[in-house]
């Protein structure tokens, strides 16, 4: 056991032990918000699942379980112009899985919709004024970002270069996520979309901290006590974790996604854009070894995923994941079955305050 003496993310947020829960879009339920809480860390909300209503919704049903402190957390992205040659050309790459599913003449829906931090979302902050509020792919407009901070929460971001950490830093952050290359999902990268520079979690964090004044929470093949010691070690005031919780009874994972979980290994994933338009670390399956998994074709984010949607769904229909994206970081085969609240505690075995 050793002893947490970098107290500033524990005092800012108000939490007990230095954990933070990922926020995981589509994974994440509130029940699982509620119990890393409750257990002593911070649990994340993912706005990127939800609408501004559902979001409202949400944050109804995490209120009446907690009223520990909680992040919720939202995008930052540039919704795309119409580019209906690049989803031409990229239906083009596909057609032949269309041809094989037997799906020929059969159109894609309309894209996935997930909508950046808005005016919306900003008034969601300002009702239920959460303790902690994060963003991925940089900050909102100025004026966005004045009305949470007037709420008096705390504004973390992530970054996964060190270029990034200061330019948040430099807007005023509370804190920053430093994001190394071996965290699942979505990359936060906003300054930089070549993925030959992205950085690994023990080269990129100790840089960062170096780099800026905030606290660091670190993030990236994080899945056990060891890691966050480790992460402790490097200068870090916090973990934020996200696959481990993929494995916890409170997580929303459809039976062939917990099954390539359950099945991975530490060198089974890898960093693709076909899912959505922008790069995220997940299981490699078919489609990312034939297509990818990373490829100029893909329509920007997030409307990539409409083409592949038929073929997801005839897939998993067939008892398949060749099309599904199956979100996990490179420390997957370190993660076991358990409850949220149990995962928190255990992660922070080696850190006490």
């Amino acid at each position: 056991m050793t002893t947490v003496t970098d107290r500033r993310i524990l005092d800012l947020f108000g939490i007990d032990l230095p954990v933070i829960q990922a926020p995981m879009a589509g994974s994440t339920t509130p029940a699982m918000v509620v119990a890393v809480s409750e257990a002593g860390g911070l649990g994340s909300l993912p706005s990127g699942q939800y609408t501004a209503p559902q979001l409202r919704e949400a944050l109804e049903v995490v209120r009446r379980g907690t009223d520990r402190p909680i992040n919720v957390n939202f995008f930052c992205h540039t919704p795309p112009a119409d580019d209906p040659a690049r989803q031409a050309g990229w239906l083009e790459r596909l057609a032949p899985y269309y041809r094989e599913a037997g799906l020929e003449g059969v159109s894609p829906p309309a894209a996935a919709a997930r909508s950046p931090f808005d005016a919306a979302f900003a008034a969601v902050v300002e009702e239920f004024r959460p303790p902690v509020v994060s963003f991925h792919f940089g900050l909102p407009a100025p004026d966005l970002l004045d009305r949470v901070r007037r709420t008096g929460t705390k504004v973390i971001a992530s970054a996964t270069t060190v270029r990034e950490a200061v330019w948040l830093a430099g807007r005023g952050v509370d804190a920053v996520i430093a994001m190394g290359a071996e965290a699942g999902g979505h990359r936060g990268n906003f300054l930089t979309h070549d993925m030959s520079t992205q950085v690994g979690t023990i080269a990129l964090v100790p840089q960062v901290v170096d780099a800026v004044d905030v606290p660091v929470i670190a993030a990236g093949g994080i899945a056990d006590a060891r890691g966050v010691a480790a992460a402790m070690a490097l200068g870090a005031s916090a973990v934020q974790v996200g696959t481990a919780y993929l494995f916890t009874e409170e997580a929303n994972v459809a039976p062939l996604y917990r099954a390539a979980l359950e099945q991975a290994a530490g060198d089974d994933t890898a960093l693709t854009n076909l899912f959505t338009g922008r790069p995220a670390r997940g299981i490699l399956n078919r489609v990312m070894r034939e297509v990818g998994p990373l490829s100029e074709l893909p329509p920007e984010f997030p409307t990539a995923g409409a083409a592949l949607a038929p073929l997801r769904q005839r897939a998993e229909a067939r008892g398949s994941a060749d099309f599904t994206n199956l979100w996990a970081g490179q420390a997957v085969a370190m993660s076991r079955v358990t409850s949220a609240a149990e995962l928190t505690r255990r992660l922070a075995g080696a850190t006490t305050a």
